[in-house]
């Protein structure tokens, strides 16, 4: 399988996943132009899977070193495979709960929000399963990333007006997405092995358990996101038939691209892991938080009406993110 030993290309990856995880949602915005958020998820899901399929049929089945994607599956234990399945169900109810606030409150406070919470509590429980890098830089990065949260969310106080009971509602999902979502990455790890070029036997590649992620994502998506059809955060249910009286090739593509895109990054941040350790492959990643803000902002103009001082706060807030993240990566070097 295709491994990554050097640790600036490990950082790359990482920055593909910020990337990635920081666009993805830009599909849920276009999609939700014309059906629910519930049902562009169904073929979100399918993004996902196909993506990690393919995936480890390419990069996870070539290459000299490690063990290739179908003989890593036959000799996976079940506790490995379980850890990296209920990680997947895990992330599928926070990522749920992250789009229901995506399409309550918008991106630049739904990701600031969630994601930050969750890349404080995922950095944390990742260095303790495996402490990689300067824990000086790399908790004063997620410091640093904590700050821009809490400014962030003053902005959206000033945006939010008259409009205070749904901006609650948004930001009590966001956080809820945020303390699940820093658990999910943990999982996965757990049945991951430490070392991908000599993996020891049990332990998934981090292709496999990517793929056995992505089908627990899916699998657990006939109950969340059920349940939120049925009994939905805002509006009305969502009647199951709606996906095919309702959805086109368009619509049901958007959602796919969605999913691909969010799984381009799961992938590639796995595979860093092995390099950059999973607390910083982790962090970096979710430094997606200032990529959806930049979304949110100069895209979607989500802060238009906000009062011009908010433009001071959102300065702010990037900054402190770039800071953050910068100290992250540098936290493996010195």
């Amino acid at each position: 399988m295709v491994v990554i030993q050097s640790y600036p290309l490990a950082v790359m990856m990482c920055v593909l996943t910020m990337l990635c995880w920081g666009s993805w949602a830009n599909t849920q915005k276009l999609a939700s132009k014309e059906w629910k958020f519930q049902l562009f998820y169904w073929d979100y899901c399918i993004g996902v899977v196909l993506l990690s399929l393919i995936a480890a049929l390419t990069m996870g089945s070539i290459g000299s070193v490690g063990r290739s994607f179908i003989p890593d599956l036959k000799q996976a234990t079940g506790a490995a495979m379980s850890f990296a399945f209920l990680g997947g169900i895990v992330f599928n109810l926070a990522n749920i709960l992250l789009v229901a606030a995506i399409d309550i409150a918008g991106m630049s406070v739904a990701f600031p929000i969630g994601i930050g919470i969750a890349l404080v509590e995922g950095v944390v429980i990742n260095y303790i399963l495996k402490p990689q890098g300067n824990p000086f830089l790399l908790f004063a990065g997620v410091a640093g990333i904590a700050i821009a949260i809490i400014i962030d969310a003053l902005a959206y106080k000033k945006l939010a007006g008259g409009e205070q009971k749904t901006t609650g509602k948004g930001i009590v999902i966001s956080v809820a997405a945020g303390v699940l979502m820093g658990l999910f990455y943990y999982l996965v790890q757990r049945g991951v092995a430490t070392d991908f070029i000599a993996p020891e036997a049990g332990k998934m590649g981090p292709y496999a358990a990517v793929f056995i992620f992505s089908i627990g994502v899916f699998l657990s998506s006939f109950l969340w996101n059920t349940i939120v059809m049925a009994k939905p955060f805002t509006g009305e249910p969502v009647p199951l038939g709606d996906y095919f009286k309702k959805g086109n090739p368009r619509l049901h593509l958007i959602g796919i691209v969605g999913g691909a895109i969010w799984g381009v990054g799961m992938s590639v941040n796995n595979v860093a892991a092995g390099t950059a350790g999973p607390a910083i492959s982790y962090g970096l990643g979710q430094g997606a938080t200032m990529v959806a803000a930049f979304w949110g902002v100069f895209i979607w103009k989500e802060f238009k009406a906000a009062p011009p001082q908010t433009n001071k706060l959102l300065t702010l807030m990037f900054i402190f993110y770039a800071v953050g993240l910068a100290l992250l990566i540098t936290a493996k070097i010195i």
